[in-house]
């Protein structure tokens, strides 16, 4: 059981994010790695190019983003494809993430996303019927990893009210040479920031990002097993992987079914309702 102490619950509580150490067993971050790598290896690259960005709106509008919600996608870095349009280097290298329905279609992940220890976090939480709407396997690839630019998870997941959490798993260490998570503790009493809201037109936020100051925030440096539990208003990001080593991570949002309703203009549009981790 994970059940979180009074301490570790007024940690979260006061300064929007915390960090649980030891959380997944090496034998579950192998599987994961190991799977991955089989997934990667058989990815044909050339019927999608698809590349995930958190900055350029546009390319998030494709159909390939949209379907990704049910499915295992790959999403490939920015700087990943030269200008004749081939990759620079091997895919495994190239690959920005893997998303958004890992914990409902592959087994490895399945098994650690329904765990008892997940439930008994969120359960700690105070949730009730808590869903994971969506996984992501991020590679942080050595010298390409890009950087993901300060947001809040409410943005994307938004529940009226608002119930999302972030679970970020270090399968590697994390720090400040290889992108790790960088926060600024108690921004998530400040409330929301913006929306990303999808319509006809595809998917953008409704107000520009405000800007923040650099020295707001804190590194998240953990080791490989520990997880990041993230409040869905903390302000966060990750700069650019500039050392010679990869920083996987697998990440989690949950957000509550009972007692608040999934906003209709968020960009998961579901065919099939997700099964709860438990029902309390």
């Amino acid at each position: 059981m994970t059940k979180l102490s009074s301490e570790q619950l007024q940690f979260f509580n006061s300064q929007g994010y915390l960090v649980i150490e030891s959380f997944a067993s090496g034998d579950e971050i192998e599987s994961m790695i190991k799977r991955m790598e089989q997934l990667v290896d058989k990815f044909d690259y050339s019927s999608t190019a698809s590349i995930f960005s958190t900055k350029n709106q546009q390319q998030l509008t494709d159909d390939y983003f949209f379907d990704s919600v049910e499915k295992v996608s790959f999403f490939f870095e920015e700087k990943a494809f030269g200008d004749d349009g081939k990759l620079k280097q091997p895919k495994q290298l190239s690959i920005n993430k893997v998303g958004h329905g890992l914990h409902e279609i592959e087994p490895a992940f399945k098994k650690f996303s329904s765990s008892e220890k997940i439930s008994s976090l969120m359960y700690s939480l105070g949730y009730k019927r808590p869903v994971v709407m969506q996984s992501m396997y991020i590679f942080k690839q050595p010298g390409i990893g890009g950087e993901v630019v300060p947001h809040q998870d409410n943005s994307f997941l938004y529940t009226e009210p608002q119930t999302c959490t972030g679970l970020w798993l270090a399968l590697e260490d994390a720090n400040t040479l290889n992108g790790c998570l960088w926060a600024i503790p108690r921004s998530h009493k400040n409330g929301l920031v913006r929306r990303f809201l999808r319509d006809e037109d595809g998917v953008k936020f409704d107000r520009p990002s405000p800007s923040y100051d650099k020295k707001d925030f804190v590194p998240i440096e953990v080791k490989a097993g520990s997880m990041v539990v993230i409040h869905g208003d903390l302000i966060h990001q990750s700069f650019e992987n500039q050392s010679p080593k990869s920083r996987h991570a697998y990440s989690l949002h949950v957000v509550d079914t009972v007692g608040c309703t999934w906003a209709p203009e968020n960009w998961i549009r579901r065919k099939m309702e997700p099964e709860p981790l438990f029902v309390s």
